[in-house]
């Protein structure tokens, strides 16, 4: 065996390489960034128990984790971060190519050469005093051929405890590198926390992500963000591929069939609530059920019948806290009563996690440690966080771990829109729904620095996350429509659709099952529809709303198709589009052409 990893300090290495194998360009990496970062010591993460219960008992020493009530979250961790450190950094994320068109206008870009020198000279000499982790993990069940491997290096405990929660962490995921030899490199320190020396680079040519100065989530698990999403849909452009900011979940239907749906929502818009749905009182009683695969990202793949095959390549959930309660997600709140890290939460003054949404309790401290005066602004932060293994979730689909996935029946794309959007409606055809998803918009959430309740355009909900040129990424889309394959319907809904009083008009959560069963019907050729030329629409007699009680504006502006605002809608598609220029795919120009034709007519 080689110990050839250089040690600096008290050694400690659980996961060593043997010599002249596929892990050698891994000792290579680890030792060059040892070198630049000089740390005190390098621990190889085996994401065993006693690994984990020595970096808790480390970080309560330290005092950056705060043990929660054992009685009523046993086992469970309150993590505040810098106050300047609490969401996505957006504008300072790039995506370094060799040119900037292949990163497009929807990405910050750099050139790789001056990229790698800027961080670099941010990286050298900023672990010294600390510890280098070293964290092998897989996205994806281990044994699945739409899995992918990574390695992270960081100086933060917390990412390492984080990253045994959401991925399959530590000597699999390094026998499976050794098998294949190739994985995506990361990392990542805290730095000084500095705003002002905070970047986040992803170098998708060299599958490479460099993030310094931050410890949050999207920020500092790379696995999550910067590789299941910016170098993974780089990835799969290469491969044939979809990585997708997309929910996975199953609807069993009384016969016992389950259709299995992927949904793109952009951060804080419900994704984790549908995921882990509720059927109505009515529904289950008549035998439906609702199973999760997962609730954030999703990869799919065409199987050898044509259909797309989707996994969960995470294997825990960052889920947002504020707002979720027994009425809003009962699943979720039930996931995490244990086993849980909580970031950014207010605690009550029996040490239980708390926050805005959750019950009427008034909690004794806020996210930053203060005691709670509301002149202070909520209690817990608007973007705090849970981390929890999905296997806690009392929905959680057993078929989460199949290697081959699941087959997706139907994808959703939805956003907040206040107006103008109905409920739901049905894309003609593939092409029409990439156009729909190509042109999705919403308003802005907490989950991301800067304001709140901005429309924007936000293609796919990957405005934020995909590693090349949105020009290339529709084509790329495009391109799975060919001779042979079985693709899912495209539909897109609107949960957020809001009254002239400002009131939500549909009331959501477990009822947005009723929404799922007309798609459902809709795949299966037996639900009924009005044809518009922005797509086929329900009437509210082809939804079942026993006991739902909706206002007479409500029945009309649901389930409108309301011609005038779409024409102004389509124009605005058309400014949006032509903004990729000439990389944008022709058939969706024509597509929004032919829409907005048959809109003013």
């Amino acid at each position: 065996m080689s110990t050839s990893t250089e040690h600096f300090g008290k050694p400690t290495a659980r996961l060593v390489a043997t010599e002249g194998s596929q892990l050698d360009a891994l000792n290579q990496w680890v030792m060059e960034v040892a070198r630049l970062t000089e740390p005190a010591r390098i621990q190889w993460c085996d994401g065993s128990d006693s690994e984990h219960d020595e970096l808790i008992e480390l970080m309560q020493d330290e005092g950056t984790l705060l043990p929660l009530n054992p009685d009523t979250h046993p086992n469970s961790w309150l993590h505040l971060s810098d106050p300047d450190d609490v969401a996505r950094v957006e504008h300072l994320t790039f995506v370094c190519t060799s040119d900037a068109e292949t990163a497009g206008p929807n990405n910050h870009w750099m050139a790789p050469d001056e990229a790698h020198a800027k961080m670099d000279a941010l990286f050298a000499g900023c672990m010294r005093g600390r510890t280098m982790y070293v964290i092998p993990y897989c996205m994806g069940p281990i044994e699945s051929p739409l899995a992918r491997c990574g390695v992270e290096i960081t100086d933060s405990p917390y990412v390492v405890a984080n990253m045994r929660i959401m991925t399959r962490m530590g000597a699999a995921a390094l026998a499976r590198i050794e098998r294949e030899g190739s994985f995506v490199r990361g990392l990542h320190s805290i730095g000084e926390l500095d705003p002002e020396r905070r970047f986040i680079m992803h170098f998708p040519e060299e599958l490479l992500i460099k993030s310094y100065g931050s410890g949050y989530g999207g920020n500092a698990l790379l696995g999550k963000k910067c590789h299941a999403l910016r170098i993974a849909s780089y990835q799969a452009r290469q491969e044939g591929w979809l990585a997708e900011h997309m929910l996975i979940v199953g609807i069993q239907n009384p016969q016992g069939e389950t259709h299995y749906i992927a949904a793109a929502f952009p951060s804080a818009c419900g994704k984790t609530n549908l995921a882990m749905l509720i059927p109505p009182e009515s529904y289950r009683q008549a035998g439906w059920k609702v199973w999760t695969v997962g609730d954030d990202i999703c990869w799919m793949r065409p199987g050898a019948d044509g259909r797309l095959w989707a996994i969960n390549p995470e294997a825990g959930y960052f889920g947002v806290a504020p707002g979720t309660s027994n009425k809003s997600n009962p699943n979720a709140l039930a996931s995490i009563q244990r086993d849980t890290i909580f970031t950014n939460v207010a605690t009550t003054a029996d040490r239980q996690p708390w926050w805005e949404g959750l019950d009427d309790r008034v909690p004794a401290t806020d996210w930053q440690g203060r005691d709670y005066d509301r002149g202070n602004g909520p209690a817990a932060h608007p973007n705090s966080r849970f981390t929890v293994s999905a296997k806690q979730c009392p929905s959680y689909s057993s078929h989460a771990e199949d290697a081959q996935g699941v087959p997706i029946s139907a994808i959703v794309f939805g956003g907040r829109r206040a107006s103008l959007v109905p409920l739901v409606f049905e894309a003609r055809d593939w092409t029409h729904g990439v156009l729909i998803g190509a042109s999705m918009g919403s308003e802005t959430t907490a989950a991301a620095t800067g304001a709140v309740g901005v429309m924007r355009h936000d293609p796919m909900a990957m405005k934020p996350f995909c590693g090349y040129n949105f020009a290339d990424y529709f084509a790329h889309w495009l391109s799975f429509d060919k001779p042979g394959a079985k693709l899912p319907k495209i539909f897109h809904v609107n949960w957020f659709r809001k009254g002239d009083e400002g009131q939500f008009l549909w009331p959501g959560f477990g009822d947005n099952l009723r929404v799922l069963e007309w798609m459902i019907g809709r795949v299966k050729g037996q639900a009924g529809a009005v044809d518009t030329p922005i797509g086929a629409l329900p009437k509210a007699d082809d939804l079942t709303l026993d006991g739902v009680q909706l206002t007479p504006e409500a029945q009309e502006k649901l389930f409108a198709f309301e011609q005038e605002g779409w024409v102004r809608e389509f124009d605005g598609i058309a400014s949006y589009l032509k903004e990729y220029g000439r990389r944008l795919p022709s058939a969706l120009l024509a597509e929004q052409e032919n829409i907005a034709s048959a809109l003013r007519k």
